[in-house]
C-alpha cells in the first residue's frame, strides 16, 4: 500500500522568543525539521507533505533543495485542522503517517515498527511513559487495556492526570478512515482547536482496533518548545554521535566536550582531544590525532596527520603525515600533500602545497602553488589581492623564502631559488639564485634617543 507522510510545521513557537521559525532552529547545525524530513525520506514514502504557517516563506526558502509538497495552513486551528489541509492531496488507497517538525530525533527503527504493524483495518499510535507527564495528552485505556481515547492536559481531571502513558502525536491511519474522522472533529475544548488526537475516540466508536507501540526512548519523541528543551536534545544527540565514534575504536578524551554537526568517518586508532567541533562531511584516516579546541569542517584528512590545538580546518584536503598548528587556519580549497608542516599562526587559502614543504611561523599563503621541499620563513605573505582581482603566486620546488618576505602576485619563484629575508619580490626570480630586495643599512654614530625631561610625567 502507498505511504504518505505529513509533517506538521505551522506552529508559531512563541516560547522560543525568536524571529526564526521554531522548526528552523538548529540541532547539530541542521534545522529541526530537516532531521524529520531526512528520517521521513529514509522510509521511502510515495509523498511527503509539509504543512507550514508562521514564517512559512522563510521555511520554504531554507528548505528549497528538499523535494516535498508544501501545504499552507493559513489559520492555525489545531493539529486536526492542519492534517485536513493535506487530505485533498492524498488518495484513498494510502496509509498516512503524521510527524512533527519540532520532534527532530524520531528514529527510523521506531517508525518502521509503527508502519509495518498498521494497516487499513487499524489505527497505529506511538506512545511513551513519562515520570512527569505534565502537559501531554494521556492515553486512556479500558479494563481490557484497549485504548479508549486521548485526553489533553487542559481537559483532564485528577484521575486522568495521574496516567503516565502519554500520546506522542505520531500516528498512522488509512486515508479513507482519516478523511472520515477529520470531517467529524469539533473544537469543543479548552483551546478551541481541532485536535488530531480526537480521532482516537472516533476510531473506538467505529470499532476499529488501535495498535500502540511504546518507545522506551523519551528523547526520540521529545518536542522542542523552548531553548532549554533544544539544549537537552542537542546534548543527547551529541552523546549518541560520540558513542558511535568510540564504538568504532576512536579515543575521545572527554565525550561531553565534543560536538559533531555532520558526518564523521574514521580510520583506526584516531584520537580526539577536548572541545573539538566537527561540521559537514569529515573523513579521518588511520592514527589521526586532533588537539583541543579545534574546528574541522568538510575535510579529508590522511593517515598519521597530527593537528595541534586551536586550529581551524575548513574545506581542505590534508595528505598523509602532515603536522598542523597550533593556531593554524586552513581555508577552503587548500590541498596539502604528504608530510607538509604548517606551524603556529599560519593561514593558507586556496593553495596547493607539495610534499615535505614547511611553513612554520606567522605566514599567509593565498592563491598559491607551492612546490615540494620548500621552506617558507616566518612573516612571509603572498600579496594576492590588488583591490579588484586575486592573483597567483608560484613557488617552485626546493625554494627557500627568507623571513619577512612579501611576494607580490602574480609572481613566480624559481626552483631552488633563495629569497633573502626582508625582501619584497615583484618580478619572477630565476631558479638556483639568491634574490635580495633591501634598503641599504645605515649606521649613524653619536646618535642618542630622546629623553624625557621629567621621567615621572607620564
Amino acid at each position: 500500500m502507498k505511504l504518505s507522510i505529513i509533517i506538521l510545521a505551522a506552529g508559531l513557537g512563541k516560547r522560543m522568543y525568536s524571529d526564526l521559525p521554531k522548526v528552523l532552529h538548529p540541532l547539530a547545525e541542521k534545522p529541526l525539521i530537516r532531521h524529520v524530513i531526512d528520517t521521513a525520506h529514509a522510509l521511502k514514502p510515495d509523498t511527503i507533505h509539509v504543512v507550514y504557517g508562521h514564517g512559512g516563506q522563510q521555511v520554504r526558502e531554507t528548505l528549497a533543495d528538499i523535494e516535498v509538497n508544501w501545504v499552507e495552513q493559513p489559520q492555525q486551528l489545531g493539529t486536526g485542522h492542519a492534517v485536513a489541509q493535506v487530505m485533498p492531496n492524498i488518495a484513498d488507497d494510502t496509509m498516512v503517517l503524521v510527524l512533527y517538525g519540532d520532534v527532530p530525533l524520531i528514529s527510523l527503527a521506531t517508525l518502521k515498527i509503527l508502519c509495518t504493524s498498521s494497516n487499513a483495518n487499524n489505527l497505529g499510535i506511538l506512545t511513551v511513559n513519562l515520570d512527569n507527564p505534565y502537559g501531554y495528552g494521556r492515553i486512556v485505556r479500558n479494563a481490557q487495556e484497549q485504548v479508549e481515547c486521548i485526553v489533553e492536559e487542559k481537559d483532564a481531571d485528577t484521575t486522568i492526570k495521574s496516567i503516565k502513558e502519554v500520546n506522542t502525536g505520531i500516528l498512522i491511519a488509512h486515508a479513507t478512515h482519516l478523511r472520515q474522522w477529520l470531517a467529524s472533529l469539533n473544537n469543543n475544548n479548552a483551546q478551541g482547536e481541532y485536535y488530531l488526537t480526537d480521532i482516537i475516540a472516533l476510531a473506538v466508536a467505529n470499532n476499529l482496533p488501535i495498535f500502540t507501540h511504546t518507545t522506551n526512548n523519551v528523547y526520540e519523541v521529545m518536542g522542542v518548545n523552548d531553548r532549554s528543551q533544544l539544549a537537552t536534545l542537542e546534548r543527547y544527540y551529541q552523546i549518541q554521535q560520540v558513542n558511535r565514534l568510540m564504538l568504532t575504536g576512536v579515543t575521545v578524551r572527554d565525550p561531553a566536550r565534543i560536538d559533531i554537526r555532520g558526518m564523521v568517518q574514521t580510520g583506526q586508532d584516531v584520537s580526539i582531544d577536548v572541545n573539538v567541533i566537527f561540521e559537514g562531511e569529515i573523513m579521518l584516516g588511520n592514527r589521526v590525532k586532533i588537539g583541543p579546541h579545534t574546528i574541522i569542517r568538510n575535510a579529508k584528512i590522511g593517515d598519521d596527520v597530527e593537528i595541534l590545538s586551536h586550529c581551524v580546518i575548513d574545506n581542505v584536503v590534508i595528505g598523509t603525515g602532515c603536522k598542523i598548528g597550533p593556531f593554524a587556519r586552513l581555508r577552503p580549497e587548500t590541498v596539502l600533500a604528504e608530510q607538509v608542516h604548517i606551524g603556529n599562526f599560519v593561514e593558507i587559502k586556496k593553495s596547493t602545497v607539495a610534499q615535505k614543504t614547511k611553513i612554520n611561523h606567522l605566514s599567509y599563503i593565498g592563491d598559491s602553488e607551492v612546490g615540494s621541499d620548500v621552506n617558507i620563513g616566518a612573516g612571509t605573505i603572498t600579496c594576492n589581492y590588488d583591490g579588484v582581482h586575486k592573483h597567483k603566486t608560484v613557488i617552485e620546488d626546493r625554494a627557500f623564502i627568507g623571513s619577512d618576505t612579501q611576494l607580490v602576485a602574480p609572481v613566480k619563484v624559481g626552483a631552488g631559488a633563495t629569497i633573502g629575508a626582508g625582501s619584497t619580490i615583484v618580478t619572477n626570480t630565476p631558479p638556483d639564485t639568491l634574490t635580495l630586495s633591501r634598503s641599504p643599512q645605515k649606521n649613524i654614530p653619536s646618535w642618542h634617543r630622546p629623553i624625557k625631561k621629567n621621567p615621572n610625567n607620564l
